[in-house]
């Protein structure tokens, strides 16, 4: 059998491929720009938005104004070809707006339709911002921070120093003085609350003083002591040392010196809990910072007056996705921001040649931890034929993305395991078909 040459394979193939290719051009209606187009690159940015004319022609609706009047005038504005100032195809180099012909979200011809190249139509590329490499604010990532397992929270407390309508109640470790006025031998300085909330006096021994009130106990003193003196023994009772409590928890998360102020670093365990001083273990998980707030601050009230703490978020638990397969450096990607599938398969380095990029499928975990899969047909996103594929998703944590092998590919592993690396690995073909110049020679 005769081999045919190269050359002639060339020959043949290469007009049916530029043929394809004008095909696919006619096929998915990519936009040809005309020299008008693109007459507009050297314009200068508008600096008074309030004075720019497009402002009063396209409205973006924002997250307040998404009624359907509002989408109405952006769609009208949208499917528009000409300048809305002059009525020429200006490309809108008179309002200092580019408008270019592109594909967004206006340009799908259907409710469940998606918007391809034949679609585009004159859009404001520069709407938001000329040349901006920080781009619009934008939405924020999620309505209300929930906290995780690893995320670590700072608690910075703070003294109130408001006035309580309760009066002050005596605590362990809190130091009272002792006067009297009949007789000075009973005066006793520096008397301290003992672990038990006891104290003891001169003459009328051991007395409870936890919990109860300076004037309580001046006048529970004054009815023992009477008990001893003729004549009123008119004890006064004057806290020395007071808010004990207040100031060992103080102690216990003074940074002064150190990293400076008074806060306490706490990272979220697996089982979704913090430690704190004197509270101990506080569950945190799935709790909003307001929340965490209010949970911590009753607490503490319920023990001390005079603290509020305020918890920050340090630094949020690292979040991860796993791209797996046909990629250039499958492995894990950290997730600092949002991002999506074709982003992912960026940052894996790209796909490989025989990836199957119809059939990409993604792993993903629910809340309760239960698998679920989807697969997505990026194949004319990534190469560029489909310019708003609608399975574009935003992935999130622990998601694994799977770009396997076109099934020609998985054949030609096959081959070259069992008959490149297994059969002739084994027996040469020169050793099995008795020939030292090749098989096909």
């Amino acid at each position: 059998m005769k081999r045919i040459p190269f050359c002639m394979i060339s020959t043949l193939v290469l007009p049916l491929f530029l043929i394809s290719n004008v095909s696919a051009q006619d096929k998915f209606g990519w936009p040809h720009h005309s020299k008008q187009d693109n007459r507009s690159n050297e314009v200068s940015p508008v600096k008074n938005e309030s004075k720019n004319p497009l402002a009063r022609v396209i409205k973006i609706p924002s997250s307040q104004d998404d009624s359907a009047d509002a989408r109405a005038n952006v769609q009208v504005a949208h499917t528009t070809e000409v300048c809305p100032n002059c009525q020429s195809s200006c490309g809108g180099s008179c309002m200092g707006v580019k408008f270019y012909q592109g594909v967004d979200q206006y340009s799908s011809k259907g409710i469940h339709k998606e918007a391809l190249w034949k679609d585009a139509h004159m859009i404001p590329w520069e709407a938001f911002a000329y040349g901006e490499y920080i781009g619009p604010y934008r939405t924020p990532h999620v309505p209300e921070y929930r906290v995780r397992v690893n995320d670590q929270i700072e608690f910075v407390y703070q003294l109130t120093r408001e006035q309580t309508s309760e009066p002050y109640r005596l605590g362990v470790g809190d130091q009272i003085e002792i006067t009297s006025v009949t007789d000075p031998d009973l005066n006793q300085t520096d008397v301290t609350v003992l672990s038990d909330g006891s104290i003891s006096l001169r003459l009328i021994g051991r007395v409870i003083a936890g919990k109860k009130t300076i004037v309580d106990l001046q006048k529970e003193l004054n009815e023992r002591y009477g008990e001893y003196f003729k004549t009123e023994p008119k004890i006064v009772v004057r806290g020395t040392k007071t808010d004990t409590a207040l100031e060992d928890l103080r102690d216990a998360v003074d940074a002064r010196f150190g990293t400076g102020g008074q806060g306490r670093l706490a990272v979220v365990s697996p089982d979704g809990t913090i430690q704190l001083p004197m509270l101990g273990t506080v569950p945190a998980i799935g709790l909003s910072l307001t929340e965490l707030e209010r949970e911590i601050n009753m607490r503490y009230r319920a023990l001390i007056s005079g603290i509020e703490v305020t918890p920050v978020l340090s630094q949020r638990a690292p979040r991860f996705i796993y791209v797996l397969g046909e990629v250039e450096t499958p492995g894990r990607v950290e997730l600092t921001g949002p991002t999506s599938a074709m982003q992912a398969i960026a940052l894996a380095g790209g796909w490989n040649i025989g990836g199957n990029l119809r059939q990409i499928v993604v792993f993903r975990r629910d809340y309760d931890w239960r698998l679920m899969a989807l697969r997505l047909d990026l194949a004319g996103g990534l190469q560029g034929q489909r310019p708003y594929p609608s399975d574009e998703i935003w992935l999130r944590d622990s998601d694994i993305v799977l770009v396997p092998k076109k099934p020609i590919q998985r054949v030609a592993d096959i081959i070259n395991l069992y008959f490149t690396q297994g059969f002739y690995g084994i027996f040469p073909p020169e050793l099995a078909f008795g020939r030292t110049t090749g098989i096909f020679d």
